[in-house]
């Protein structure tokens, strides 16, 4: 795979970086190159515009966007492009993200956003998702996530038969 990134990551502040190191994590893992910049849609919206309109040309084929609160970035995003776009709503409120996800996931027809869950796991499955998207036409990529697949199994079975250990040796 190239070292051209192929996914462009945003969030709405730096405080949302905890979050979504995560899904900067899960695309290392998967060897897929990506960017990863601050952007907001209200504080920062001519800026937000521009990436998000010269991403296809720059050879972005994916567009994730990680907000809290009123959480309009994906969807501001979205507007901006056809490239498929990802959510990651964050816990940044007393609403617990909840206030994040349902402007997610509610958008108006012809515009859709894939909203992953609210925080880390969420952030990680969106590296994941976006990698799924890409491994459509990359079949490196596709082997690379069947390895990651694989590897996740094992290790439920490895707690499996640790556990049935420790019930044994418990009495049980």
């Amino acid at each position: 795979m190239s070292d051209k990134p192929l996914v462009g990551i945003l969030m709405g502040s730096d405080n949302d970086y905890a979050i979504m190191v995560e899904t900067a994590k899960a695309l290392k893992e998967l060897d897929v190159p990506f960017e990863m910049t601050v952007s907001s849609a209200h504080r920062t919206p001519a800026r937000t515009a521009e990436y998000v309109r010269s991403a296809r040309d720059r050879g972005l084929q994916v567009l994730i966007a990680g907000a809290g609160a009123a959480a309009h970035l994906a969807g501001v995003v979205a507007a901006e492009t056809t490239l498929p776009v990802i959510a990651v709503p964050i816990d940044a409120t007393s609403l617990k993200g909840l206030d994040a996800l349902l402007a997610m996931v509610q958008m108006p027809a012809g515009i859709p956003v894939a909203t992953m869950a609210i925080g880390k796991a969420g952030a990680r499955n969106a590296g994941i998702f976006a990698a799924q998207i890409l491994a459509t036409r990359d079949a490196s990529l596709a082997e690379r996530l069947e390895r990651q697949r694989r590897k996740m199994a094992e290790g439920v079975l490895e707690k499996a038969e640790k556990l049935q250990k420790r019930l044994a040796e418990d009495g049980f």
